[in-house]
C-alpha cells in the first residue's frame, strides 16, 4: 500500500546515504543506549569520529546541489544505517511517516488508490492492484504497470517509501506517472489527481450457483473484521463454495492472517518463524471454523508475505486448490520498534515456514493449478472485462 513519507531530492538522498553509512553505529548508540557510553564491541573510536567529522566539514562547504542542513545530515544517518544493511523491507520512518503508516493500516490515507510494490527484476515500484473508484482507476492505471517516473523524477534506487512518498501528495493536486507497460511501444505519462482514499481491504460477491467470492487486497487491522462479516453474509446467502483472491495482494499484518486462517483452516499450525538465535514461534488454529465448502485461492507474482502465509497453509493442509501463477516469495518477517524521539526502525527479524516446514523466500508457492492470466482479453472490452483466472476458479468449483 502507499506510505507516505516527503518529498527528498536525489543529492539529498546520496548525502545523507553517504553520512549515513560512515556512522551507522554510533547512531545505533546514541539511540538504544540513550546517548550514553558506546557499546564495548563497537568499532567507533577516535579515528571513526575524526572521519567522519571531516567528511561533514567537507560536505558543508564543497556540496553544491543545495545547502546542507543540520536536519538533512541527521536523518540521513538514520537512513544510512538503514540502508547499509542491503535489505529492501528494513526502513527507517520519522515521527510523521510512522503516523500515516498507522492511518493507514486503518484503511484511510491520502493518494492514488493503487497498490505499489518494488518489482524484483527491474527494482521499479510496481502497481499491483487499483482500488475501484479512485483517480487511478480513472485514470485507467493497470496492474503490472512499472513506474519509470513520478513527476519526472526517477525511482529507480528508490525504497518503496520514498517512491510513493513523491506519488502521494497534498489533496486536490495531480501528479504525473512515467508507465511502462508491457505491449506498448514507449512510454506512457499518466496524470492522476490525489484524494482522499477510503480502502476497503475485503470485497464479497455471490456469483452463480451459490460460489462465494471474498477478495482481499491486503492484511491489515481492518481486515479481520472485514473477512469476518464477509463470511458471514456468504453464509446467510447460502454459500456452497468460495473463492478467496489474492492477487495482487502485497501481504500486511501476520497478526491478521493469522486471525482469518483461523476462520478457514483446521486444527494445527498454521506458520512458525524462527529468529537469527532460532528462536521458534508458532501460531496454531483450534480448527473450530474449519471451511466446509469447497476452496479455490488464486494467486499471482503479487501475492505476497501475509498473503503466502495463507496460500501456503491452505494448499499444506489441502483444503482448497490454489489457481493462478507463482507467488512473490517473500518468507521474512519484519517489525516495527518505536524509538523514544517518535520515530521507528523497520527490519527483518525473523523468516517464517508452512505447516508443513517450507521456506519460500526466493521462489514463492507454486499453484495446484497454473493458469496464466490474459491481460489482453480482460482489457479488450472495459464495460465486461473477461477474467479467465477467476473463470477457471468457477469451473472448477463446479
Amino acid at each position: 500500500m502507499e506510505n507516505e513519507r516527503n518529498n527528498k531530492s536525489w543529492g539529498s538522498f546520496v548525502l545523507g546515504m553517504v553520512v549515513g553509512l560512515l556512522v551507522a553505529l554510533i547512531i545505533t548508540s546514541m539511540i538504544f543506549k540513550g546517548g550514553g557510553a558506546l557499546a564495548e564491541d563497537s568499532f567507533v573510536d577516535s579515528e571513526v569520529l575524526k572521519k567522519v567529522a571531516g567528511i561533514e566539514d567537507v560536505l558543508r562547504e564543497r556540496f553544491y546541489l543545495s545547502e546542507v542542513t543540520d536536519e538533512q545530515l541527521e536523518e540521513g544517518l538514520y537512513r544510512g544505517m538503514v540502508a547499509s544493511l542491503d535489505d529492501p523491507y528494513s526502513e527507517y520512518y520519522t515521527p510523521e511517516e510512522l503516523e500515516a503508516l498507522m492511518q493507514q493500516s486503518e484503511g484511510i490515507y491520502y493518494g492514488i488508490g493503487a497498490y505499489i510494490s518494488l518489482d524484483t527484476d527491474t527494482q521499479l515500484p510496481k502497481i499491483t492492484g487499483v482500488i475501484a473508484g479512485t483517480p487511478a482507476e480513472e485514470a485507467k492505471l493497470r496492474a503490472e504497470d512499472l513506474i519509470y517516473k513520478v513527476d519526472g523524477e526517477e525511482t529507480y534506487g528508490l525504497t518503496l517509501t520514498e517512491a510513493v512518498a513523491l506519488i502521494k501528495g497534498p489533496e486536490g493536486t495531480t501528479v504525473t506517472l512515467t508507465i511502462i507497460r508491457d505491449g506498448e511501444d514507449d512510454y506512457l505519462d499518466i496524470e492522476v489527481a490525489r484524494r482522499k482514499v477510503e480502502s476497503p481491504t475485503v470485497e464479497y460477491e455471490m456469483f452463480e450457483d451459490n460460489k462465494a467470492y471474498i477478495q482481499i487486497t491486503e492484511f491489515d487491522d481492518i481486515t479481520v473484521t472485514q473477512f469476518a462479516d464477509a463470511m458471514q453474509q456468504a453464509r446467510d446467502d447460502g454459500m456452497e463454495g468460495l473463492i478467496i483472491d489474492l492477487r495482487g495482494n502485497p501481504g500486511g499484518n501476520l497478526s491478521a492472517v493469522v486471525d482469518i486462517s483461523r476462520m478457514l483452516l483446521p486444527e494445527g499450525l498454521i506458520v512458525y518463524t524462527e529468529d537469527k538465535s532460532g528462536e521458534r514461534a508458532e501460531y496454531s488454529c483450534e480448527g473450530n471454523h474449519e471451511i466446509d465448502v469447497p476452496l479455490v485461492v488464486l494467486i499471482d507474482g503479487n501475492s505476497a508475505s501475509a498473503s503466502e502465509i495463507l496460500a501456503g497453509a491452505v494448499q499444506d493442509y489441502g483444503v482448497g486448490t490454489l489457481v493462478g501463477t507463482t507467488t512473490y516469495g517473500k518468507g521474512i518477517v519484519q517489525q516495527i520498534i518505536s524509538l523514544q524521539d517518535g520515530s521507528a526502525l523497520k527490519t527483518t527479524i525473523s523468516a517464517y515456514f508452512t505447516p508443513k516446514g517450507r521456506y519460500i523466500h526466493g521462489t514463492g508457492i507454486e499453484p495446484d493449478v497454473e493458469c496464466k492470466f490474459d491481460a489482453e482479453a480482460y482489457y479488450a472490452d472495459e464495460e465486461n472485462p473477461y477474467d479467465n483466472q477467476l473463470e477457471k476458479a468457477k469451473e472448477l468449483l463446479k
